[in-house]
């Protein structure tokens, strides 16, 4: 596991450049650098369209001037993502059992009513595991 990263790295980019913070906030378009001391000393996040400024402005990706919250988002989204990949297997499972209970086989005729039902098993299964 990586290790752990301040939220942002606002400051050290300053500085780095050899910026004031009312230099700054010039940059990002703000009447004065209140709001750049905010975001530096993590009281607050920028929106997107300042934390992109910050990226032109520094020359850098985002998920380098905002490492420790990229992390965590980072982190968020591959538990999300593993417990999607669980679900869609759950239901594809229960479809395949349905599909051999009621006898479907891809590609063979069926009537509207057996394949309206199967999608409403399908789309019903779908949604218990879902509220899981």
């Amino acid at each position: 596991m990586p290790s752990p990263q301040l939220s942002n790295y606002l400051r050290s980019n300053r500085k780095r450049l050899a910026l004031s913070q009312g230099e700054v906030a010039f940059l990002l378009g703000m009447e004065n650098s209140a709001e750049v001391s905010r975001y530096e000393n993590f009281e607050r996040i920028p929106s997107l369209e300042t934390a992109l400024a910050y990226e032109v402005i520094f020359g850098m990706p985002l998920s380098e001037i905002f490492g420790g919250l990229y992390q965590r988002v980072e982190g968020g989204v591959a538990n999300r993502a593993r417990m999607l990949a669980s679900r869609r297997t759950q239901h594809r499972r229960l479809c395949s059992d349905r599909d051999r209970h009621h006898g479907i086989v891809k590609g063979a005729a069926s009537t509207k009513r057996g394949l309206r039902s199967g999608r409403t098993y399908c789309a019903r299964a779908a949604e218990d595991l879902g509220s899981r």
